[in-house]
């Protein structure tokens, strides 16, 4: 399903090459859950920029379904975006004057899918993560593991194939945070997390 193969990012800064990663390879299988461990700094977030398309590899290749990015164009990467990886980031990245039903609806107004279906898939991913009863609050009337739960929910409604967490539980109290963990390794029998 996801391969990648000597996969090397460098950065210039200034006069000089700082490479964030230096040869990664990996295969993924198409359901399975993945932690990315390592010190700070040591490129565990650019190596998921790199696997959710948010970045461009220096060389190597990324092969999605046996099909190599090498060549791919930005409408390709977009596509590969909107319709194969959901991102779940540590900060919820939730609108705060919207609702829950509203923040998880808009992640589909991008694919172009009808008002109705909208709420209805948004419905079901919250119902999914456990905030069926929630609907109508605002991120700022809900807790950090509720917000992220929220956030979850959004990553699932378009039903990517990937979904990429970034530090999910970083913000939350251990509870929670096992509470996170729990939701994301029981969505691991359907995606690759």
């Amino acid at each position: 399903m996801l391969s990648l193969k000597d996969i090397k990012k460098d950065y210039v800064v200034g006069d000089s090459v700082v490479s964030a990663l230096k040869g990664v390879s990996i295969d993924f299988r198409e359901n399975e859950f993945v932690s990315i461990l390592g010190p700070s700094g040591c490129g565990k977030t650019t190596l998921l920029n790199i696997i959710g398309g948010l970045d461009r590899y220096t060389s190597g290749d990324l092969n999605i379904n046996g099909k190599s990015t090498k060549d791919f164009k930005d409408c390709d990467w977009d596509s590969y975006r909107n319709h194969s990886i959901g991102f779940v980031f540590q900060s919820y990245n939730l609108i705060p004057h919207q609702t829950v039903l509203s923040n998880v609806e808009l992640a589909l107004t991008l694919s172009g899918v009808s008002k109705s279906e909208r709420r209805e898939r948004a419905v079901k991913a919250l119902e999914q993560v456990g905030l069926g009863d929630q609907l109508n609050k605002k991120p700022n009337q809900m807790s950090g593991g509720q917000m992220q739960r929220v956030a979850i929910a959004r990553a699932l409604v378009n039903e990517p194939d990937i979904l990429l967490a970034d530090e999910p539980t970083g913000a939350l109290d251990t509870e929670t945070s096992v509470q996170i963990m729990e939701l994301l390794k029981s969505i691991s029998k359907d995606k690759l997390i």
